[in-house]
This record gives C-alpha cells, structure tokens and sequence, in this order.
C-alpha cells in the first residue's frame, strides 16, 4: 500500500514537473507577451518575467520594444528643379502597442520599411537639390510625419528618421563646384574693392593733415627709410620729394635782364664792295641799292665792246 502510494506521489510528481517546463515561459525585460488561446487575444499583455501558459491551448507570442534602426535603400528619383538624386535614409522606431504590431500587420518591420522607402520617394519629388542639400532637417521632418501617420494604427512609433546621404551625377558636381569658385571669386574681389575704398579714404584724409605740416611728409619720408634699411637691402630707393624741388625753384636767383635789341629803324651797314661784287656775280640779292651804270657814248652799239673782256669791265664798275 504504501509503496503504491509512493509510486503515484512520485508520478504526480514527474507529472507536475513536465507540466511546469511544458508551460513555463520566460519573458526578457525588453520584451511583451501576447498570449493567443485557441487562436483568440487573452486580455492583457505578459510582462518581463517568468509567465506560464497553458500548453497545447495557448500560444505565446514575444514582441521586442527596443528601437528598432531600420536602414533604408537608395532611391533614385528626379527632384522638382528636374535634377536626379540617389538618396537614401534610416529610420527608427519602436513597438508601443504589442497586440496591435502582432494583429493589425503581418510583418511590422517590412511594412514600415516599405512605406519609408515610399515616403522618401515622394520627398524627393517635393523638394529642390537646395532643400535636399541644406535644409534637411525640415525633410526629416516631413519624411516622419509621413511614415507616422499609417504607422500609429501598427501599434508602431516612429523615433526619427535621418536623410544619411545624397548622391549627384558626376557633371551636377562639376558644375556646382563651378558655381562655388565663381561665387568666392565675386566676394574675394568685393572684399578687395571694399579695401581699396577704405585705404583710399584713410589716404584722402592723410593727405588733408599732410597739407597742413608739410614737415610730417618729411617725417613719413624718414620713417619709410628707416623701415626700408631695416630689411639689409643692398639697395635702397630714397624718393625725392617734389616740395624740395618747388623749394628750391623758388630760391634760385632771377638771370639778369638781356641787352636793348637795335632799333628796327636803323639803317643797315653797307657792306664792302667785294662782297657786293661776289654777291652780284653770284645771282644773289644785295640790300644796298647797286650804282647806275655808266653812260655809254653815242654812236656805240650796245653790248659787250669788242676786245674788252668782261672781267676789266667789272674792275671798272
């Protein structure tokens, strides 16, 4: 008697002992339970912990709620300034609602994937490669609200969603990096205008003061020099100021006055006869009046007498 007694408590035994581990079930502290009997929800959601079930009657269903990054793929598409970008993002989210990621879809993670890469897509039409480039945290933005909006019937939560990168066509980047040099070239020579504007007024202003002492142009003169000779330069160049040079215009002594000129009414010196004569024979013009000739004796033809040369002629005149 008392050994079948012992038999059966030690059957009742084994028996509890393989119920417990056929119905015993562990719950991690990031995880929820969602138990389904027969098919149907049982109210209410196993929290972390040891739990037990009814086996072969209920089924036991864990749900991670750690956040969840969710990398999307690169989607090509054509911005609204008619630019094609590769774009691709990651998205973060959690469970919120255990019963309702199990029930309300069949596969979370997928359905949340595809209605990201979507989103993105649709982004990518709305905006401008200045939006996609610089203002993307309003992208962020918008791409989260509009992963959120179906989401939240998932029992899922969107975290955050960030844009990673944006790929460009090879010739888009040439030409914005042209874009870029032209634009730093135009202030690099606004910047050096601005300069000149400023130096020339300071130099403007200098000049007036300057005017003023005519000594501190010598002082400034002396100061360049000395900065100058500082360097050890075999040569140096000493400019000559143009005040010295007015300076000693005015110093200078007056020349004296010239002569009286001949009065204009005076009559001209005859000059010799050989010289009359030799400008005669020459064929030029003397300012002397010339004597009249001699008169001829009647009866004689005129011309050149026979006999006579020309040269006693002339010795006569």
């Amino acid at each position: 008697m008392v050994e079948e007694l012992l038999t059966a408590a030690v059957a009742a035994a084994a028996g509890v002992m393989v119920y417990t581990g056929v119905a015993a079930r562990v719950v991690k502290q990031y995880e929820r339970g969602v138990v389904f009997r027969f098919g149907r929800l049982r109210e209410g959601v196993r929290g972390p912990g040891f739990t037990m079930v009814l086996p072969f009657v209920d089924r036991l269903r864990k749900v991670n709620m750690q956040i969840v990054t969710l990398p999307v793929p690169a989607q090509e598409g054509i911005t609204r300034d008619n630019v094609t970008v590769r774009v691709d993002a990651v998205v973060y989210f959690k469970v919120v609602d255990p019963a309702n990621a199990i029930i309300e879809v069949e596969d979370y993670r997928f359905a949340v994937s595809q209605m990201a890469q979507t989103s993105l897509r649709s982004i990518i039409g709305k905006s401008d490669l200045d939006d996609l480039l610089s203002n993307r945290e309003q992208l962020n933005q918008g791409l989260e609200l509009m992963i959120d909006s179906p989401a939240v019937g998932w029992g899922v939560q969107i975290d955050r969603v960030e844009i990673k990168d944006v790929s460009l066509p090879e010739t888009m980047k040439r030409s914005m990096a042209r874009q870029a040099e032209a634009d730093r070239e135009r202030r690099a020579r606004v910047i050096n205008a601005d300069a000149e504007l400023q130096a020339s007024k300071k130099l403007a202003q200098a000049a007036a003061v300057m005017s003023e002492q005519p000594a501190a142009l010598q002082l400034r003169l002396l100061q360049t020099v000395v900065a100058v000779a500082a360097e050890k330069n075999s040569t140096l160049v000493l400019p000559f100021p143009v005040e010295l040079l007015r300076f000693l215009e005015r110093a200078a002594p007056t020349p004296a006055a010239a002569p009286d000129a001949p009065a204009p009414d005076a009559p001209a010196a005859a000059p010799a006869p050989d010289t009359v004569g030799r400008g005669r024979a020459a064929g030029g013009l003397s300012p002397v009046a010339s004597p009249p000739p001699p008169a001829r004796p009647e009866g004689r033809p005129e011309g050149r007498p026979e006999g006579r040369p020309e040269g006693r002629r002339a010795e006569s005149a």
